[in-house]
C-alpha cells in the first residue's frame, strides 16, 4: 500500500520550502538514540574495558580498520570520530523502520529516515563537500585543484565523477532500505488483510525478511562509510 508523507511548507523569500515531518521526526529520534548509546557506553571508562565499553571500543577499532584500509593513519585519524558517528547514525537509522511502522489514516509517520531519498542524498552531498574541504585544507588549494587538470582532457570526466559519486552514494543506501521496508509492508498486508493462506505465507516471510533486512541495514551502513573513506582518501592523499 502506498502511504503519503506528512508535509509542511515554509515560505522563504516567496519560495515554498517543503519539509517531510516524518523524516525530520525520525532523524531527531535517531540522533537521540545514538547520543544515548554514546553516553551509556562511555560512562565510567576503565583501562580494562568491560561490558558496554567493549562495544564502543569494538566500533572504534572496526572503523579504524576501514580507514586504514584506504589511507595512512596520519591522515585518516582526522576522520575517526566522523566515521564512528556516521556508522552508528546510519545503522540506527536503517533499523528503525524494521520492527513496525506507524500509519495514521493514510499518512506514514514511523519509518527508517534512510528510506527517504532526500535524507540519503543530503548525507552524500555533505560527505562529498567534506572531502573537498579537507582536500583543500590538507593539501593546499593549488595542489588540490591541480589534480583535476592532469591530464587536461580528463577534466570534464573528473568533474562529472563528483556528481555521479554523490548520486550513487545516496541512492544506493536509499534504494536498499526503501525496498526492504516496502516488502515488509506487503508481507504485513498478507497477514492483516488475508485469512489462512495469508498467515501461512506472511508470517514466515516476515520473520525471514526481518532477519535479512537487519543484515542489509548493517551492510549498507558499512558500505556508506567505506565509500566515504575511499572518496576522502582520494582527496587528501598526494598519490591519488
Amino acid at each position: 500500500m502506498q502511504h503519503e508523507s506528512p508535509l509542511a511548507s515554509w515560505k522563504v523569500f516567496g519560495i515554498d520550502i517543503v519539509f517531510n515531518l516524518s523524516s525530520i521526526m525520525m532523524l531527531i529520534i535517531t540522533s537521540i538514540i545514538v547520543f544515548v548509546i554514546a553516553i551509556i557506553c562511555t560512562r565510567n571508562l576503565q583501562k580494562r574495558p568491560t561490558g558496554k565499553q567493549n562495544f564502543i571500543e569494538w566500533v572504534f577499532d572496526f572503523v579504524r580498520g576501514i580507514i586504514e584500509s584506504n589511507m595512512a593513519w596520519s591522515k585518516g585519524g582526522h576522520f575517526h570520530f566522523l566515521a564512528v558517528t556516521l556508522i552508528l547514525f546510519l545503522f540506527v537509522s536503517n533499523m528503525l523502520g524494521l520492527p513496525f511502522s506507524i500509519v495514521t489514516g493514510n499518512t506514514l509517520w514511523w519509518k527508517s529516515p534512510t528510506a527517504d531519498p532526500t535524507v540519503t542524498l543530503t548525507l552524500s552531498v555533505l560527505i562529498i563537500l567534506l572531502t573537498h574541504y579537507y582536500g583543500i585544507k590538507m593539501r593546499g588549494t593549488k595542489k588540490y585543484f591541480g589534480n583535476y587538470t592532469k591530464p587536461i582532457f580528463l577534466m570534464p570526466i573528473n568533474i562529472f565523477e563528483e556528481f555521479t559519486s554523490t548520486l550513487t552514494l545516496g541512492l544506493r543506501l536509499y534504494g536498499n532500505i526503501y525496498a526492504g521496508e516496502l516488502l515488509l509492508t506487503l508481507l504485513s498486508g498478507l497477514v492483516v488483510h488475508q485469512w489462512a493462506w495469508g498467515w501461512i505465507i506472511g508470517i514466515p516471510g516476515l520473520l525471514a525478511w526481518q532477519a535479512f533486512s537487519i543484515f542489509i541495514g548493517a551492510i549498507q551502513a558499512y558500505i556508506f562509510i567505506m565509500l566515504s573513506m575511499v572518496y576522502m582518501s582520494h582527496k587528501v592523499q598526494d598519490d591519488h
